[in-house]
């Protein structure tokens, strides 16, 4: 079965966000709450799942597992969305509604996940 366009936009978004993980990792790192251990290295683990799932959604064979990867990914990943929120530093800057935004963004993201399973 040929994979529809959207998935391989999909498959695009995550590998390119996983290798931004390593283009500029302070960026990922200020993202983690500090109640979680070793933000370096959480940021390495969860860029490689990025693109290695991101990856495996382009392969039919695989996309199913990998869509279930990526929501396991976007759950474990919701307490920076929240810390960014509550932590100005974490925040970047941005505005408080663009970050609070995000949270119901990650649930689009995790309902997109979920239509590859």
């Amino acid at each position: 079965m040929a994979l529809a366009w959207h998935l391989y936009l999909m498959a695009s978004l995550y590998i390119l966000a996983g290798l931004n993980h390593f283009r500029v990792p302070r960026l990922y790192v200020r993202m983690i709450p500090p109640t979680l251990p070793a933000p370096k290295l959480l940021n390495i683990i969860s860029g490689a799942a990025e693109v290695i799932l991101g990856i495996l959604l382009c392969f039919p064979q695989l996309s199913h597992i990998a869509a279930w990867g990526l929501i396991l990914l976007l759950v474990a990943v919701f307490p920076a969305n929240i810390y960014m929120y509550t932590n100005d530093k974490a925040g970047m800057g941005l505005p408080k509604w663009l970050l609070l935004l995000r949270l119901p963004l990650q649930l689009a993201l995790i309902y997109w996940a979920w239509l590859y399973t």
